[in-house]
């Protein structure tokens, strides 16, 4: 999910948000039909046209007698209750919709802000249990930059404290936005082999001199991503089980 997506608010906050307002807009529709209707004597329908129509109060009084004045002064002061209030209502509502997605994208730019003065820093490409797990070892020895397009993997890095790049690891733009030309270290880490070949191929373009590690699924991988440019190329699996077997003969 894109910023703006997550920053949209459920209908059910909207309607609580706009509640009072929407309140205060009947309230002043009502007193003003009812103001109408006793000051001239007019129906309802009428009076509640007059709302959408204040000429139609002048017009009433070529024709009619009554206390004109008042009821001028009242039209005047009914209109200018339902500016306020429709001003009030519009405001909450626009607020509702797009305040939190312009705070979301401030966060982001003051983000890629800092991103932009990194220098040896980790991309981290793909935020599964793979790179939650590189990122939770490094975290207070080397600065993480989180390249992740999936909405709720976003969120949990963020929620993390990491900074974060919304968008897909494989195109050049979205690397570039992670600083990764001044990267030590790039980690493809997402949990599909040919996208992680892809993004190697795009970072040894954009950042030749960074380390690439690449995960990969299956050995039959492996050669295809050392000529993509990794540096080292990790195979989970077949790592875990090493790491099993090791503990194994150690505890022998």
């Amino acid at each position: 999910m894109s910023a703006a997506g997550r920053a949209l608010p459920a209908g059910r906050p909207l309607l609580r948000q706009a509640l009072l307002p929407v309140a205060a807009l009947g309230g002043v529709v009502l007193t003003t039909v009812a103001g109408f209707v006793l000051l001239t004597g007019v129906g309802v329908v009428e009076a509640a046209y007059w709302i959408i129509s204040p000429a139609s109060v002048g017009l009433h009084f070529r024709e009619n007698t009554g206390p004109e004045t008042a009821t001028k002064a009242f039209a005047v002061l009914s209109r200018a209750g339902l500016v306020v209030v429709g001003l009030w209502l519009g405001q909450t509502v626009v607020s509702a919709l797009f305040g939190g997605q312009i705070t979301e994208e401030l966060k982001r730019v003051q983000q890629e802000r800092t991103i932009g003065t990194l220098s040896e820093h980790v991309v981290v490409c793909g935020y599964g249990m793979f790179g939650q797990t590189i990122a939770e070892r490094l975290e207070g020895d080397r600065q993480i930059v989180v390249v992740e397009h999936d909405e709720d993997n976003v969120v949990v890095a963020e929620r993390e404290g990491h900074l974060v790049v919304d968008g897909d690891a494989r195109q050049e733009a979205t690397l570039e936005r992670a600083n990764v030309e001044s990267a030590a270290t790039v980690v493809a880490a997402v949990d599909n082999s040919n996208v992680n070949l892809q993004i190697a191929i795009v970072a040894n373009q954009l950042a030749p001199g960074a380390e690439l590690i690449v995960r990969i699924g299956d050995r039959m991988y492996e050669s295809t991503a050392r000529r993509a440019g990794a540096d080292v190329v990790v195979i989970p699996e077949i790592m875990s089980g090493d790491d099993v077997a090791d503990h194994l003969v150690s505890a022998e």
